[in-house]
């Protein structure tokens, strides 16, 4: 790789150019038009039309770095996220709440990386490449550095954003306004998008919304220490109705006794020195049942930790005591360890099949763009769905494989791929009915898609993004690619979540209608197939809070798992399909 050259930490370049240029700029009437706590900011903005013109001139001034670190208009890589659709996928007030605290939320793939070299040097920007050869990060001013891995001395992912704090102190209100106004036009324009029956432009909301209904009597609460990180899964327990798990991303699970007077709460597990989710969406991300739980007692987790410099994916098999209420205090048994490349995209889910295995999901762990093509690669389990059998041990390892999974035998793949070519696979369930495998996949750029997963199929990343063509990197000649059964554009959101077949009620109009979100902006659909293609699709409801995960319990009752704390049965007896 390329030696590096010095840099100035992405921070003091930025600000210090920042800084200087608008002080030059404002003058004489800087007294009376800058500066101020950021609720004056937050408030005018609010409650003031902004000039989009003069908000587009301050987002191009160069000594601004708006648009050194981001695009506004087209697919450029830049260190900073691309906002080319921010006026679909964010509100008003969620794009004043990013200017103003922009470390409050990062999306994933865009916090600062510090490095420190053997030599003393330092740099600081977002990570676009890692290969055990060395990393390539991208600063403000659009450059890619190269940094071979023997040259480092210290890697530090930090929990911040490349964008500076304070910026709103050089502008003044209206300016400010001005620039949050130009944001909110920044759409997805439908001509740069491929037509396809399966991603409608317009999705028509119900006549009267499905209702959620408040499933506990309150909400779970955090500690401070927590308060950043929210809720990520809650399960069922097999054979007791009344009983619930209910996960939290930094290592708590809770279990929860529903009775007539409300609920009982306590501390199944609490995992925070062992569980990491400092940086990106990492953390305790779901739990599952073994079939014969009630005779085995196992159950198991999904999590990461942080390990030899590295965030690693874990699955264990832990066991129950024998009256399930609490652990049994057993060591658990490692079954699979996955390291991440990056601190992103690490999948989250995992659940057994009718067909008794275990299947689960990993994302390409990031960066952006999957620069090294994992999502491709049959010799990586990054990107793709695995199915194992946890009963039996082949040698060398803590499962078997399942002698009719695809590529068992293929010396090139790894055999515990079921499906692959996924980006970052957020949420998979089976249909009680018919054994169908539904998954969400979180796109990068332009859509969200969900796919129906068959055994060996390609779900085209990062070739093919939803349905268009991404990058020619990682084509390999003789593949094809199944296309998404749906698949949405960022005016619905950024951020899909994928749910379940209702089957609830066979009278329902709502019977059969696979249910899944956005996690961004909340809204519930609801679709069904015909022939395997997209039949009719809805929004069917819109959640308080942001919506990380989808629960069915034994009687086919579905549930919507707020991140901030709140758990909804979806009562759909509101509404009707149609």
């Amino acid at each position: 790789m390329q030696a590096p050259s010095r840099l100035l930490p992405f921070f003091l370049t930025s600000v210090l150019a920042f800084s200087g240029g608008m002080t030059a700029r404002l003058g004489a009437q800087e007294s009376s038009r800058k500066g101020g706590d950021p609720e004056s900011y937050r408030r005018y903005a609010l409650t003031h039309d902004g000039n989009v013109v003069n908000g587009q001139r301050l987002f191009n001034d160069a000594t601004l770095l708006c648009a050194n670190c981001h695009s506004a208009g087209g697919q450029e890589d830049k260190a900073g996220p691309n906002l080319s659709a921010a006026g679909d996928a964010f509100g008003r007030r969620d794009l004043v709440q990013s200017v103003l605290f922009p470390s409050a939320t990062i999306s994933p793939g865009y916090g600062a990386v510090f490095v420190e070299t053997k030599d003393g040097a330092a740099w600081q920007g977002t990570l676009k490449n890692k290969t055990d050869a060395g990393l390539e990060l991208m600063g403000v001013d659009g450059k890619r550095i190269s940094i071979a891995s023997a040259d480092i001395k210290q890697q530090t992912a930090l929990p911040i954003s490349l964008m500076p704090e304070r910026l709103q102190n050089n502008l003044t209100l209206q300016e400010f306004t001005d620039l949050i106004e130009y944001l909110t036009t920044l759409k997805q324009a439908d001509s740069t998008l491929v037509s396809n029956h399966g991603m409608p432009a317009d999705i028509p909301a119900l006549a009267k919304p499905v209702a959620l209904r408040p499933f506990f009597a309150s909400e779970f609460k955090f500690p401070r220490e927590r308060a950043e990180s929210g809720l990520t899964s809650m399960r069922q327990m097999p054979g007791s109705s009344d009983v619930f798990f209910v996960l939290h991303q930094r290592g708590t699970v809770w279990r929860v006794v529903k009775t007539a007077e409300g609920e009982e709460r306590t501390v199944f597990a609490d995992l925070p020195t062992e569980v990491f989710s400092e940086r990106g969406p990492n953390g305790m991300l779901d739990m599952a049942f073994h079939p014969h739980v009630r005779e085995n007692r196992k159950y198991y987790l999904f999590y990461q930790v942080f390990e030899d410099g590295k965030v690693t994916t874990h699955i264990v098999e832990k066991e129950f005591s024998p009256d399930f209420k609490t652990d049994s205090g057993k060591p658990p048994r490692l079954i699979l360890k996955i390291a991440s490349v990056a601190e992103d995209h690490s999948g989250g889910c995992l659940e057994f099949g009718p067909d008794g295995m275990l299947y689960l999901v990993m994302g390409d762990t990031g960066p952006h763009n999957d620069p090294n093509g994992h999502a491709q690669n049959l010799q990586l389990l990054l990107g793709k769905m695995l199915r194992i059998d946890v009963d039996h041990q082949d040698p060398g390892l803590a499962y078997a494989i399942p002698k009719d999974n695809p590529f068992m035998g293929q010396p090139d793949a790894r055999p515990e791929i079921w499906a692959y070519g996924l980006r970052n696979p957020w949420r998979f369930s089976f249909d009680r009915q018919t054994g169908d495998l539904w998954l969400a996949d979180v796109g990068q750029d332009r859509v969200e898609e969900v796919d129906i997963i068959q055994k060996g199929g390609n779900y085209g990343w990062s070739v093919y993004e939803g349905y268009e063509p991404f990058s020619n990197q990682y084509r390999k000649e003789g593949r094809t690619f199944l296309k998404p059964v749906f698949a949405y554009r960022r005016k619905y959101g950024n951020s899909i979540t994928g749910g379940h077949v209702y089957r609830g009620d066979k009278n329902s109009p709502f019977n059969g209608v696979y249910v899944c979100a956005d996690y961004t902006s909340k809204l519930i659909f609801g679709l069904t197939l015909e022939n395997g293609a997209l039949k009719t699709v809805r929004r069917i409801g819109k959640a308080p809070q942001r919506i990380v995960s989808f629960s069915e319990d034994a009687a086919g009752n579905l549930y919507v798992v707020g991140y901030e704390g709140a758990i909804y049965r979806i009562d759909f007896t509101e509404g009707r399909f149609e």
